[in-house]
């Protein structure tokens, strides 16, 4: 897959001395190696951090990590956040369980998305190790909104700074995990309303922040202005030029952050199983 390198991101040395770091592509994606995510040190952590503000996206082999390593590894980030309807580990509501199988009439994350953007305070980071996976398929694509809005023109970027969206997850939660809205995280299901480009507050990058998944209208425009331009949207998001895909392997982990990417997880591996546990940060409210 060919990309174009844009931004500071593209242009910064890489130089480590405690980890490596091989880029997916010159826009996004890189995999980590020398480390174990079960006994990390400052210094290493450090080094991963620096890779994550560079890279969007970081993938890990062979971690056989445990939920109590794989939390303690969000929490380095922030505190941690629990989804608002999605099935969960008793002893660990912070950890999501991610499952499907041959009876699975529909996947989480199976269309583009920016995980919760319907919170209030959606996840900065999400953190997701898989532990089963079948034996071919079941991929995870990414894509840099870096990189989908610095290829507008000046004048749609110009159009679109100040806009804000409505998001919203009833039509996203309600039925998806066998739950009523009264049973779910906050006994409703979220509703927020973020700007359609928000910026970065590490990086000082700008990024589209609208999403098929709970991304409803643009509140500035009328219906029918917010229907086509989100639609625009959407599809200018799913560039190829702006993705990388990621095979998962038993014990991979791969951790991204939800301000400036969006990912897809591919549901081609019916009636396999695939199975996984997932671990998200709080955010800032977008801005």
């Amino acid at each position: 897959m060919t990309t174009i390198a844009r931004g500071p991101a593209a242009t910064a040395p890489n130089v480590y001395a405690r980890i490596t770091v091989d880029p997916l592509t010159p826009t996004i994606g890189a995999e980590v190696g020398g480390v174990d995510l079960g006994a990390l040190d400052d210094a290493t952590w450090a080094e991963i951090e620096a890779a994550f503000a560079r890279h969007i996206v970081l993938f890990f082999r062979g971690q056989d990590i445990s939920a109590a390593d794989q939390l303690a590894l969000g929490g380095r980030l922030g505190p941690l956040h629990v989804h608002p309807a999605a099935p969960s580990l008793p002893e660990h509501p912070e950890v999501m369980i991610i499952h499907a199988d041959e009876h699975s009439k529909v996947v989480a994350g199976n269309g583009w998305h920016t995980d919760v953007s319907c919170d209030e305070r959606p996840p900065m980071a999400t953190i997701l190790r898989m532990t089963t996976v079948p034996p071919a398929g079941g991929d995870t694509l990414f894509a840099s909104m870096y990189a989908a809005y610095e290829r507008l023109s000046a004048p749609m970027q110009q159009f679109l700074d100040g806009l804000t969206a409505t998001h919203e997850s009833a039509h996203v939660y309600a039925g998806r995990y066998g739950n009523k809205e009264e049973d779910s995280r906050d006994g409703e299901f979220p509703r927020a309303v973020h700007p359609v480009v928000r910026t970065h507050p590490v990086t000082g990058r700008k990024a589209l922040y609208v999403n098929r998944a709970f991304t409803t209208r643009i509140r500035e425009l009328s219906p029918t202005e917010s229907r086509a331009l989100l639609a625009f949207l959407f599809a200018h998001q799913e560039n190829p030029e702006f993705q990388c895909r990621f095979c998962w392997r038993s014990d991979s982990v791969a951790m991204w952050d939800n301000r400036c990417a969006q990912h897809l997880a591919v549901w081609d591996y019916h009636p396999h199983v695939r199975h996984g546990y997932r671990v998200s940060v709080v955010g800032e409210r977008p801005a």
